[in-house]
């Protein structure tokens, strides 16, 4: 092979990425940059909902329990009121915080689910990286509406709950117990509708096959339920169906998504030559000249 030969080949190579090869520094470096954007904008969110709460958001969250009959919240005689307790004096500061941090971090969720994505992507092949946006704008959408279902079935589980304790009971919940419960309620739904986009996301990125799915499709619903069951915070039927229901059916479409990008990749991949091969493997081709220059026999044939 001549030398212009050799050189027209290297110069024919693709640049190589230069965050793929990072080292070890360059990318504790580059993660400490991520986190302390992702913190930043957290602390700046939370700082606009801890003012937010007392115009408006603190409002919202009592809502669901202001909603209960009067014989099961707390209302100082005047029916049109209800009322939180506060037993210590720092209480009132930290219910205040714990919620302006939640909506904080819901609300910055893209932001900071965009860092990760960012921190991640040098790592990934090309066609991996174009799912970057739709990952986190889907997982913020089902983070959003897990915690919205949770918020909208809050003031019925409340009403079912308290209302197992019977008459002659007097109901008054202090505001560390209903902030806190309110909380994880709307934490665990969220975070449980993100479960069935891990499945889709181990599909595309080609760990988990749409057949493994379908075969396991009954224990996964199965698993579902007894995830439900442990991460609702009371554990009651009423909340873990709840919670089990929407799960179910985000499953079934994750199956469906799998199926239908499974088949687009079969379709590829029939299209392409040697696509089972490995990287460090050689192509079966054979390289050797085909026979154009041997001798044509024209002598005539003998007719009968």
């Amino acid at each position: 092979m001549s030398e212009a030969t050799r050189g027209a080949r290297r110069r024919r190579r693709p640049p190589r990425d230069a965050e793929a090869a990072m080292t070890l520094i360059a990318h504790l470096t580059e993660l400490r940059n991520r986190i302390a954007k992702a913190l930043l904008a957290l602390v700046v969110v939370t700082a606009v909902c801890f003012w937010w709460y007392e115009h408006g958001l603190g409002e919202f969250i009592r809502a669901p329990y202001c909603g209960l009959p009067e014989d099961l919240r707390f209302t100082n005689g005047d029916r049109s009121e209800c009322g939180l307790l506060i037993t210590n004096v720092l209480g009132g500061v930290f219910i205040r915080l714990k919620v302006a941090f939640l909506a904080g971090a819901v609300l910055s969720s893209p932001f900071w689910l965009y860092q990760l994505w960012a921190f991640v992507t040098p790592g990934l092949k090309k066609n991996e990286k174009r799912y970057g946006i739709a990952f986190v704008a889907v997982s913020s959408t089902l983070f959003g509406l897990g915690a919205a279902l949770a918020y909208i079935s809050l003031s019925a589980g409340l009403e079912l709950l308290l209302g197992l304790a019977g008459s002659g009971t007097v109901i008054a919940l202090t505001a560390q117990d209903y902030i806190g419960f309110a909380i994880s309620l709307l934490i665990a739904f969220g975070v449980s509708f993100e479960v069935p986009l891990i499945a889709v996301a181990l599909n595309l990125v080609g760990v988990l096959s749409y057949d493994v799915l379908r075969r396991s499709r009954r224990w996964i619903f199965f698993l579902t339920i007894v995830f439900a069951a442990f991460v609702t915070p009371t554990q009651d039927p009423f909340t873990m169906l709840v919670m089990a229901g929407p799960m179910i059916v985000l499953f079934e479409l994750a199956i469906q998504v799998a199926r239908f990008v499974d088949r687009r990749r079969a379709r590829r991949d029939a299209l392409a030559h040697f696509h089972d091969l490995g990287d460090d493997e050689a192509s079966p081709l054979d390289t050797r000249p085909s026979p154009l220059d041997a001798p044509v026999d024209s002598s005539p044939s003998p007719r009968g």
